[in-house]
């Protein structure tokens, strides 16, 4: 197979940090290139560079043969590369079908009678939703597409390009698993036309089913790219992070009191969640799962007070709490570590260092005026961004936007680390993750809750809740359905209990091939 593109010797370093160090990639015609790496490993900033969205310091790009200097995303577009962002860029205000359109509308007429042509544009919308499974309205507001359904519009946009070259970041971090085989079918239908796809995922087992070759990246440099059948996922995870690593999760080193640091009695909210009862104690990790659509993030949300519900009591340290609200859960030191990072966790144009102080500004203010101690503040900032690990330049002048995502995940948890918390709700905190940076967090989770704090963890990977809970609740359609100790722990029980109302709680196990256990992964 000829080259597509060719990656010779690129750097480029930010606020004085390198982020790719001297790299030479090539990715073939009709290959699809598995690019793996810790957070900060310099994956996206590669791709970056080939999408245009920030240049080089030294090296070049030759595509299809020639030269290639992109200077805007415009110049990849028109160039014919397509880049699905692991966070995405749709305007929610917009259409589906004037989001796939946004670079270019056809057009009927000629000079000032020119006038977009709509029946070309839905005709063609409903082509490429039909690619990807959707059955949708071209019509529909965005808004109103769920996040798994906007990844799915996004695939459809790069359809609709025509894209010899195709880069997924982070592709499948709001798919259902449904979702996930049917974009894994479509890259391989896309590889058989001859184009080329460029897959960067977390998860190493997708990347070992999909890829024909895998390249590594650690800590800016490429130190492998070789034939996937070379890899083992034991292989990729020691390339990765330098070492090998023998456990996935650092064992407790605590066991739950008996005190309750949180209770819920009879949170309903109509066509939403439905008698929800349960209690936390001090030092204990419980966890939460459940099919999307279950309920579970609503749940959280109700009790850290973001969203409001019909009828229920939530009990904090044995005291009623009246009214919730953000502003009264975080003076009782419950911290929210929201699932959408970009919109509810971060202020992304602002710096690393008051990110992380966002929580926290009353417990460094001093006088009657409430002035803060800014130094006190940048100290405490730098202290908790090291215990992270936070891979980042100076962080009073490096933005949130600027960092990986994994990245500006720990910086969502820094923030809750330094407020302290008694209670630590966590909704899809390893999200997106590299397997290296989810030890630390895990290791996080484990000192939190030696010293006392109550973990609330919601989690779509199961393997990640029996590795770390000492209990876990099971939802469905907004009713808990089952609770299970550490010792009663067993995937296939778990799994039943959260298909309950999809008419397969009965499977035994001989019937384990009617159970769509891909469905969590």
């Amino acid at each position: 197979m000829n080259s597509l593109l060719d990656i010779q010797h690129i750097c480029k370093a930010f606020f004085g940090i390198a982020a790719v160090k001297d790299v030479s990639l090539s990715i073939r015609e009709g290959e699809i290139l598995g690019l793996i790496g810790q957070n900060g490993a310099g994956k996206s900033t590669l791709m970056n560079l080939v999408g245009g969205v920030v240049q080089p310091d030294s090296g070049s790009l030759v595509f299809k043969g020639k030269s290639y200097t992109p200077r805007k995303p415009r110049d990849a577009y028109n160039a014919g590369i397509a880049f699905i962002h692991q966070e995405l860029n749709l305007f929610t205000n917009l259409t589906i079908a004037e989001n796939i359109f946004i670079e270019a509308f056809p057009v009927r007429g000629r000079g000032p009678l020119k006038f977009i042509d709509r029946s070309a544009v839905r005709q063609r919308t409903r082509e490429v939703l039909k690619a990807v499974g959707l059955d949708l309205s071209p019509d529909m507001p965005v808004e109103r597409v769920s996040p798994g359904e906007r990844q799915l519009v996004e695939i459809a946009k790069a359809l609709h390009q025509d894209a010899s070259l195709i880069i997924f970041d982070e592709p499948t971090t709001s798919l259902t698993a449904r979702e996930t085989e049917r974009l894994f079918e479509l890259m391989r239908q896309l590889r058989s036309q001859g184009k080329s796809l460029i897959y960067i995922s977390h998860i190493l087992s997708d990347v070992l089913r999909v890829a024909n070759s895998i390249a590594v990246m650690r800590d800016g440099d490429l130190v492998a790219h070789e034939p996937a059948e070379n890899f083992t996922v034991s292989r990729m995870i020691s390339m990765m992070v330098g070492r090998n690593i023998d456990n996935l999760y650092p064992p407790r080193t605590s066991k739950p009191s008996n005190e309750i640091s949180l209770k819920v009695e009879g949170l309903t909210a109509t066509g939403i969640v439905e008698s929800i009862n349960f209690s936390l104690h001090r030092g204990e990790v419980l966890g939460v799962f459940g099919l999307m659509g279950s309920g579970r993030t609503e749940m959280v949300r109700m009790i850290f007070g973001i969203d409001p519900f019909d009828e229920g009591n939530i009990t904090i340290d044995g005291h009623l709490i009246q009214k919730p609200s953000a502003r009264t859960s975080i003076s009782n030191r419950i911290a929210f570590v929201t699932e959408n990072r970009r919109e509810e966790g971060l202020l992304m144009s602002i710096d690393i260092a008051n990110n992380i102080g966002l929580a926290s500004l009353p417990n460094f203010s001093r006088s009657i005026f409430q002035v803060i101690d800014r130094q006190e503040l940048m100290d405490a900032a730098q202290h908790t961004a090291n215990v992270l690990n936070l891979k980042s330049g100076n962080i009073q002048q490096q933005p949130a936007k600027s960092l990986s995502g994994g990245n500006q995940q720990k910086v969502v948890i820094a923030k809750w680390l330094l407020s302290q918390p008694s209670i630590f709700i966590m909704d899809e905190p390893t999200r997106g993750i590299d397997v290296g940076a989810k030890y630390e967090i895990y290791t996080i989770i484990d000192q939190l809750a030696a010293n006392g704090s109550g973990i609330l963890i919601i989690s779509s990977e199961l393997e990640e809740l029996i590795g770390m809970c000492d209990r876990i609740l099971v939802m469905s359609r907004g009713e808990i359905f089952g609770e299970f100790s550490s010792a009663q722990f067993d995937k296939e029980r778990i799994l039943r209990t959260a298909f309950r109302e999809n008419n397969i709680a009965n499977v035994t196990a001989s019937d384990e091939d009617t159970v769509p256990k891909e469905q969590v992964r």
